[in-house]
């Protein structure tokens, strides 16, 4: 398979048939240029946020992977590029299955009707010159073979096409937003609101005016409504009593009522 359409977007796109990780194959090639590409349908090491192992059946999942050489852009800036490819992934997804029912989960799931389809890891080259960005996408994992309940993949919500197209479709749309992403932020010397970047993350980010369950690195519990995301893109929670928190990280539950 040659990712046809997603070929013209990169620089240097490369599809090979297996891997452990793209991200760690990428952050490993020191010829990578910026805007190299991996990608395959067969991961078998490849890992999620906090460290989760992130395991799929060959030949229904697409991992995919873009190197972003950081040149200009301020290294606390690079905190954005997750958030980054989570709406460049939800534009991708929702060329597939429509935007009204996609949405970026904070920081960097993407969700159809509120089930998880796409889980986004950025990783930092030694010496931080460069982030690798990281995708994993369910394309046609059927329901028994999904990782949760809470899971779901493009054919499910109603994308045609078999694993090689519907991949080929994602990676094309994903490189090509986040690559247009990343160049508007570095013209903005690392801004996100200049950029616009801020903007469209608040608009297309479902967790806002949820209520949520945030799971701390420190293992603290915070619960609360989601009011912003903020200048340095962190989640704004306002709990029941005390004041607002701007949380940089942690693993973010939804809260459904009844």
């Amino acid at each position: 398979m040659t990712f046809p359409l997603a070929s013209a977007r990169s620089p240097r796109l490369v599809h090979v048939a297996e891997t452990g990780s793209t991200n760690a194959d990428l952050l490993a090639d020191a010829s990578a240029p910026h805007g190299a590409v991996l990608a395959t349908l067969s991961q078998t090491a490849g890992r999620g946020r906090l460290d989760r192992r992130w395991v799929a059946r060959p030949g229904r999942t697409v991992a995919v992977s873009v190197l972003l050489e950081r040149g200009s852009v301020p290294v606390d800036a690079l905190g954005w590029v997750p958030l980054l490819a989570g709406v460049a992934m939800r534009a991708a997804v929702a060329s597939l299955v429509g935007a009204d029912r996609v949405g970026l989960k904070w920081p960097n799931d993407v969700q159809v009707g509120g089930a998880k389809v796409c889980g986004v890891l950025a990783e930092l080259r030694p010496g931080a010159s460069a982030v690798v960005v990281g995708a994993g996408v369910n394309l046609t994992t059927p329901r028994d073979e999904l990782p949760t309940d809470a899971s779901t993949s493009l054919r499910l919500e109603g994308a045609e096409g078999d694993a090689e197209s519907l991949a080929d479709l994602v990676v094309a749309g994903w490189v090509s937003e986040v690559l247009a992403g990343f160049d508007a932020l570095a013209a903005a010397g690392g801004d996100a609101v200049s950029s616009g970047l801020h903007a469209r993350v608040a608009a297309e980010c479902s967790t806002l005016g949820r209520e949520v369950r945030v799971e701390l690195p420190s293992g603290e519990l915070l619960t609360g409504l989601a009011v912003a995301v903020d200048e340095g893109g962190r989640l704004v929670v306002r709990p029941p009593s005390g004041a607002e928190r701007a949380v940089a990280s942690g693993d973010v539950t939804h809260v459904r009522h009844g």
